[in-house]
């Protein structure tokens, strides 16, 4: 039975990315490093990012241009992993007393974001290469009668892999690339 509904987000991983330019041709190779968990996630909406733009001629549309830019949207979590602040937004951690620490000339890296929903039938699980984070807003509310956790958002975009113009790859539950997705990024062959 194939699925008819999605629902339930789970299985949130990610990897950083480096990307090499080839000395004489310029060539940007997409690569990843080490897959890990962000666990907590609460929720993720992406919204397309491009648009279709109608051509006309012949007093009709005669032809519909489309540009896909990838997605902008946002992921909710109950914390940010510490790793997130570290080895993406590029803060330090102070091996004396365990202050983690933001600068203003930190530099944030690239991430792949790999996540899974559940269905009716199925589970299927996607992979989006090339996302730059924003940093969270700092909040925070006072505990009443009934404690509401609070959650922390970032603000993601995705735009496609230079190399090949890659946005995004989803595995169903029968393909052979599932059973692996969280252990290392994912890569299509070509």
């Amino acid at each position: 039975m194939a699925n008819k509904v999605k629902f339930g987000l789970r299985n949130v991983h990610y990897a950083v990315v480096t990307e090499t330019a080839d000395s004489t041709t310029g060539a940007i190779t997409s690569s990843y490093g080490t897959v890990k968990a962000w666990p907590g996630a609460v929720n993720l909406t992406l919204d397309a990012a491009g648009e279709d733009t109608p051509f006309y001629a012949d007093d009709i549309v005669y032809a519909m241009i489309s540009s896909n830019q990838g997605y902008t949207g946002t992921l909710e979590s109950a914390l940010i992993p510490e790793d997130i602040y570290t080895s993406v937004f590029g803060q330090t951690k102070d091996a004396t007393n365990g202050l983690v620490i933001e600068k203003s000339s930190d530099t944030k890296k690239y991430i792949a974001l790999m996540t899974e929903f559940q269905g009716d039938d199925k589970p299927r699980r996607y992979c989006f290469y090339r996302c730059m984070l924003t940093r969270p807003s700092v909040t925070g509310a006072t505990k009443e009668a009934t404690a509401t956790p609070q959650t922390e958002t970032v603000n993601i975009t995705i735009t496609p892999r230079p190399d090949d113009e890659i946005v995004r790859s989803y595995a169903d539950y029968d393909a052979t690339a599932y059973a692996g997705f969280f252990t290392n990024v994912p890569v299509p062959t070509p």
